[in-house]
């Protein structure tokens, strides 16, 4: 009884870290997963080994902003910098925020298709749409708040298929503890891919708004001390590291089963899933079928939710996810209007898996200018006052801005110049 007592405390402690790194294995992540395990085996599991340290970092600077300053990341940018910057970071993230969104919906009404063969998968993408911006509309920000985090147990199924088939674990950690590094674009793109859908520039606006939310809904309105700062941290490792065991166990799985049974190329959900039907089983197809519209459901809301926050905390609309629609009418509109767009991209002809993979790589792309403006904000003492980054802080967000930087420009000199 007093373990069952001691994680109901520890699981009410976690909160936005928890939403926001489940949320970063979205339909996005998961193609991006598959596709690196499917392609090349086992040899990108070390990246995910590699990404949780830099992620959580990136995460707790971001969640730090938001409890030090009250006001997203966004918010932030208005009040201390100057306007030009603001437009920029609009400029990089928007795009990529717009097309995750609908590359999520396009796979999760292909997964629902797949369940229910008889129904269009244009029919659940347009369904799943209408649910969640009713859900998002309707409820409060603590209900929804709750409800993505119980969703969060969703991701679960995941631990299980590497466990349904024989593995050979020690190629499986020799793989996760030693890098190879190919240089081919392919391999490099994926690289990108990965990087750039665990350290996620919408994730950034996400954990700074929702640690604001969070402070707001305390029983108590204390100000932000060291206790505070040390849960957040407990909170955004957690999160992170969830994600990333997520992430590990998805290339594990497509980088045994698929790599193995000779599946190197995936085009879309459906043959991700597919494929691992006749090698793993029916139960280890409907896992992935059922993870796939699990996390969109998860992530879905936090993508919409982030580009929303953005909008409204640049051009000073009301905002936040307690109010009803009749109070922050632009707040909900702009959620309403990027999920459209989502849902219409699927009309372009573009497969769902290359979109997924594409947005990834965009994010990889974007993500060291946020993550520069980030470490600027965290090391500015009129802005965080005595909470500035420490040391550790200071190499680890370098050391991503660096690992990123390096890696797109890799990748672009292996596309256009050689």
């Amino acid at each position: 009884m007093k373990r069952l007592s001691k994680f109901s405390a520890f699981w009410k402690k976690l909160g936005p870290g928890l939403v926001t790194g489940s949320s970063d294995d979205d339909p996005s992540g998961i193609a991006t997963y598959s596709q690196a395990g499917a392609a090349f085996g086992l040899s990108t599991l070390w990246t995910i080994l590699l990404s949780f340290p830099l992620m959580a970092a990136i995460q707790e600077m971001c969640a730090r902003i938001g409890m030090v300053t009250s006001k997203g990341l966004t918010g932030t940018l208005k009040t201390y910098y100057p306007k030009w910057i603001l437009y920029v970071m609009l400029v990089f993230s928007c795009p990529a925020i717009i097309m995750n969104i609908g590359a999520d919906i396009a796979g999760m009404g292909a997964v629902g298709n797949l369940l229910f063969p008889e129904i269009d998968a244009s029919y659940f993408s347009v369904v799943f749409t209408i649910i969640l911006l009713i859900s998002i509309i309707y409820f409060p920000y603590l209900k929804i708040a709750s409800i993505l985090k119980y969703l969060c147990i969703v991701l679960l199924v995941y631990f299980i298929v590497p466990f349904l088939f024989k593995q050979n674990w020690l190629l499986v950690f020799s793989s996760t503890l030693i890098p190879v590094i190919k240089f081919d674009k392919n391999f490099i793109a994926v690289i990108v891919g990965i990087l750039g859908t665990t350290i996620s520039p919408y994730l950034f606006f996400w954990q700074a708004t929702m640690e604001v939310e969070e402070m707001k809904h305390m029983k108590t309105h204390t100000m932000v001390d060291k206790k505070l700062i040390h849960e957040m941290k407990q909170d955004v490792d957690v999160g992170m590291g969830f994600s990333g065991v997520v992430a590990w166990f998805i290339i594990l799985t497509t980088g045994t089963v698929l790599y193995n049974a000779g599946v190197h190329k995936i085009d879309t959900v459906q043959e991700a899933a597919q494929a691992l039907r006749p090698v793993a089983g029916d139960f280890s197809y409907f896992l992935f079928a059922i993870g796939v519209i699990g996390t969109g459901l998860i992530a879905i809301p936090v993508l919409s939710g982030s580009l929303s926050y953005i909008f409204c905390e640049t051009f000073g609309w009301k905002e936040g996810l307690d109010n009803k629609f009749h109070e922050a009418r632009p707040f909900y509109i702009i959620i309403a209007i990027s999920m459209l767009i989502g849902l219409s991209l699927n009309y372009l002809g573009i497969s769902p898996m290359k979109a997924l993979l594409y947005s990834a790589v965009l994010y990889g792309i974007t993500a060291p200018v946020l993550i520069a403006i980030i470490l600027n904000i965290c090391n500015n003492k009129k802005v965080m006052g005595k909470y500035t980054n420490g040391k550790k802080s200071n190499i680890l967000g370098w050391l991503t801005f660096a690992i990123m930087t390096l890696a797109t420009l890799t990748l672009i000199y292996l596309e256009y110049f050689q």
